[in-house]
């Protein structure tokens, strides 16, 4: 049975999309920008329950392709589907506030719409700013301004979410616990979760698939095989490639109480693997 396409989205993909997890997909997508090509001929989806990772240098075309599976601009070739009904959050790569601009954090999480003072308070809980609502949004740091606006698109109780470099402005401390968040967050909403990042040791630890973009689809797979791609490595260099690689066989495993080692099961749909199998 074909998956509904949502009725108000303009050029979306025909009915060969089937699987039922399918939150959106593209087909073909290009884009350019005074004559510059910047997407040519992209194929992607993101399913319900994953986390999927699109890496690539600076300029390779991850935030446009983004904003295109948002339908906030629209593509000059190739087409998008949406999941009927489809409740997608954004949180963009950086926010510039006015120090001068008095804004609570109540107040920026309100912007647009009501929300009741319960479901402020159980959000930022889940964000880990809790007590926070009154606190000005100029002084919050990069991690918590980060989960602010994550914040505010878990408001949305969104299907599809999309994180433009979270890291950003983010320091080393505060990484694992902001990834850590951001699982939590896909297994209690089931969503989606689309993460543009260029660091690519965080993408090892926290995703379930990794797309490898240069303006096409250089490669895409679990994080253990695009490691070891031609392409992969062509773009991001054979010693960041074997380093990666090295990092995957050191997370094959955990430990036991007692600090035995463990392997972890390969079935499991949060498993990394190893890069050498």
């Amino acid at each position: 049975m074909n998956v509904p396409t949502q009725p108000d989205a303009p050029g979306a993909a025909p009915g060969q999309i089937r699987d039922q997890a399918a939150l959106v997909a593209a087909e073909g997508v290009a884009m350019s920008y005074q004559g510059r090509q910047i997407l040519s001929g992209v194929d992607l989806t993101v399913n319900r329950g994953e986390i999927v990772t699109l890496i690539g240098l600076n300029g390779s075309g991850k935030s446009t392709l983004a904003r295109i599976l948002l339908g906030l601009i629209q593509p000059e070739a190739g087409r998008v589907w949406r999941a009927a009904h489809l409740r997608h959050g954004y949180v963009p790569q950086e926010m510039t506030i006015d120090p001068a601009m008095p804004l609570t954090l109540q107040r920026f999480l309100t912007l647009g719409g009501k929300v009741d003072g319960a479901g402020l308070d159980a959000t930022l809980d889940e964000v880990g700013l809790q007590g926070r609502l009154q606190a000005q949004v100029a002084r919050l740091s990069g991690g918590e301004l980060h989960r602010a606006m994550l914040a505010r698109a878990l408001l949305r109780r969104p299907d599809f979410l999309v994180l433009d470099e979270p890291m950003s402005g983010v320091d080393v401390a505060g990484q694992g616990a902001l990834y850590q968040l951001i699982e939590n967050v896909r297994d209690r909403y089931n969503c989606g979760v689309l993460l543009i990042s260029h660091d690519l040791h965080i993408v090892m630890a926290a995703t379930d698939r990794v797309i490898c973009l240069n303006h096409h689809v250089c490669c895409t797979g679990r994080p253990d095989s695009v490691v070891g791609d031609p392409e992969f490595r062509a773009l991001f260099g054979a010693a960041a490639a074997d380093r990666l690689a090295l990092y995957q066989h050191h997370h094959d495993h955990s430990h036991d109480a007692e600090g035995g080692i463990v392997p972890l099961d390969h079935d499991h749909d949060h498993d990394h693997g190893h890069a050498h199998d």
